[in-house]
């Protein structure tokens, strides 16, 4: 028999996976915060929709569940968003659901957890300390050069990062903090080019793993008001089998067992070196899954799904994979509703539909082609469509 699955989103995504597992015969039912009630959900792939205020008290949100479970069996419970890691982790833990509990979800989303974990492991990454005793903290800014960033550990993307270059700075920035002190880290600043692997896990072991490059540091995107772009890295690039090897010792390593994960890499200017800098147990944003299907004939979005059901059945095969090349280009837009239809490169595969913003996918066979169509698609935007605004000290569904 299939799987029930109750799914969590705070934030509006995932409806792939919805519409794959209901295809599979599984019974779904999503819970979501209420603010997110009308948007465009899959409704005829939901058995039913529920809503809570929000998912930031715990209490409350267990005894909704628990509520739920009083007549109707969840045989396992999703989070679909980054923030909703850590509670589809709490839940499971009351519940004594399948799959990551409390402590092994932190280590796909607190960042702390993450690099004691990578430490533990002999996993390479920029040197780091918590903000705890504050003796330490002076240590380690005498021991590592700066510069140094203080991140949030729970924020996703580049959101809430300070970039300090003096010890005054730093010390500044912690006192700013007050009480929220502990729940940020000081890490040290690794110039390098940025790399994601998207993944597929199964049985705790990493069955599909593309490489990826970002066109610009996250950190100088968000800080800087500038464009995003990524693209697959040439698959046989020097970089490319260690990226793997990285990532396979992380997801492996961190336990995620079964899922999709989004896992960044720093490929350090200085010695060419690839350092950890966070993973996930969720698909990537930013269109990424798109870009994915588009070069590979992956959705990670659906595999996943598949792999919810394959935990209690097996059988699980990835589809055919196809060995071409896409990028992704999004910006903020000067106009809700900005008109595309100047641009009619063939290579189009996706045009983003999102209020304020424009972006497009784009595919093809050389990643020479792409690096052309990104570079100039990223001008005209600049040119044409782009806006900026200051970055957010945290994000906030």
């Amino acid at each position: 028999m299939k799987p029930t699955l109750l799914c969590l989103a705070s934030y509006f995504k995932g409806n792939r996976f919805l519409e794959q597992a209901k295809a599979e015969g599984c019974t779904v039912y999503l819970l979501t915060i209420e603010k997110l009630l009308n948007e465009p959900w899959p409704r005829g792939s939901l058995d039913d929709v529920f809503a809570v205020p929000d998912f930031t008290d715990r209490k409350k949100l267990i005894q909704a569940v628990a509520y739920l479970m009083r007549s109707t069996k969840i045989d396992r419970i999703v989070g679909l968003d980054d923030f909703d890691v850590e509670v589809a982790g709490c839940l499971r833990e009351h519940f004594r659901s399948p799959g990551l509990g409390d402590s092994t979800a932190r280590y796909f989303r607190d960042k702390l957890a993450m690099r004691v974990k990578a430490r533990e492991l002999g996993i390479r990454i920029p040197d780091f300390t918590g903000i705890a005793h504050h003796a330490d903290v002076t240590a380690f800014l005498d021991r590592v050069p700066g510069p140094w960033l203080v991140k949030p550990r729970g924020d996703a993307s580049a959101a809430g990062i300070r970039k300090c270059h003096t010890k005054d700075e730093v010390w500044r920035r912690i006192h700013d903090l007050g009480d929220e002190q502990s729940f940020h880290l000081i890490e040290q600043m690794v110039p390098g080019d940025l790399y994601h692997v998207d993944s597929l896990v199964a049985e705790n072991e990493v069955i599909f793993a593309e490489v990826n490059a970002y066109w610009r540091p996250l950190l100088d995107v968000y800080h800087g008001g500038g464009i995003y772009g990524t693209r697959t890295v040439k698959r046989d690039a020097p970089e490319v089998s260690a990226l793997r090897a990285a990532n396979k010792a992380v997801l492996e390593g961190f336990g995620l067992g079964w899922g999709a994960s989004h896992t960044e890499f720093m490929k350090a200017h200085a010695d060419g070196g690839i350092h950890f800098i966070e993973t996930s147990s969720r698909v990537g944003g930013a269109e990424t899954a798109t870009m994915v299907e588009a070069a590979t004939g992956v959705n990670l979005w659906a595999e996943w799904a598949k792999l919810e059901i394959a935990r209690t059945e097996g059988g699980y095969r990835l589809p055919p994979l196809k060995a071409r090349y896409a990028g992704v280009t999004i910006s903020l837009a000067n106009c809700t509703h900005p008109d595309t239809s100047s641009f009619t490169d063939p290579e189009i595969v996706h045009r983003m539909a999102m209020n304020d913003h424009i972006g497009f996918v784009f595919a093809a066979d050389t990643p020479s082609r792409i690096e052309t169509l990104l570079d100039g698609t990223m001008k005209r935007i600049a040119n044409e469509f782009h806006a900026a605004m200051p970055a957010a000290e945290s994000v906030a569904h």
